[in-house]
């Protein structure tokens, strides 16, 4: 089979690194995946570069990848030094749902945006999205269940639950954009 995409490829390698140790991550992943390409109409060009994003965001999370216990510094490594990913994947991964919060609460902010430049909003917002809408066992959800259920798993005063709660305003805004675009192109006549 010859690979001609980047969500051909994509797909494979996640599920290689979650599906074994990690299957409710990687169901999570397929989720995910499958919400960018719902969404896929508003991102033109852009949308399997979307897919293959999502359905790798959590690699990090991987016994093979983990390095710093910070899963989108070390997905996003991996990604770029072992995978040789495409850079805005892996910038996507790094960045995915408000990291730089994360990665300052851990103090990774600097590695974080350093080797990694953040600069792709529209497909930050759209990743985060279809993250933040997808429930651990890869089922549609709303965001504000899904921050839930992250601090409630974590624990409300872990380093999770304080940096989820803290991220909530800019999630509800990331998804806020999206929902608005969908809409829109919805709107537009055929």
């Amino acid at each position: 089979m010859t690979v001609t995409t980047l969500a051909e490829w994509a797909h494979p390698l996640a599920e290689s690194l979650l599906a074994g140790p990690l299957p409710r991550r990687w169901a999570h992943s397929q989720g995910v995946a499958e919400r960018a390409r719902i969404i896929a109409p508003i991102l033109g060009e852009d949308a399997e570069l979307l897919e293959a994003a999502a359905v790798l965001h959590d690699i990090g999370y991987s016994p093979d990848v983990v390095e710093t216990g910070f899963h989108p510094l070390d997905g996003a490594r991996y990604l770029r030094d072992v995978a040789r990913a495409d850079d805005r994947i892996v910038r996507l991964v790094a960045h995915h749902s408000c990291a730089w919060m994360e990665a300052e609460a851990r103090g990774l902010k600097e590695d974080l945006e350093s080797e990694f430049p953040r600069d792709l909003p529209h497909l930050d917002d759209a990743l985060c999205f279809c993250d933040m809408t997808t429930t651990p066992d890869g089922v549609p959800t709303n965001p504000v269940d899904r921050i839930n259920e992250i601090s409630g798993r974590y624990g409300a005063d872990s380093l999770i639950g304080r940096f989820i709660r803290r991220a909530e305003p800019e999630i509800l805004e990331c998804t806020a954009r999206v929902l608005e675009r969908v809409a829109a192109a919805r709107r537009q006549p055929m």
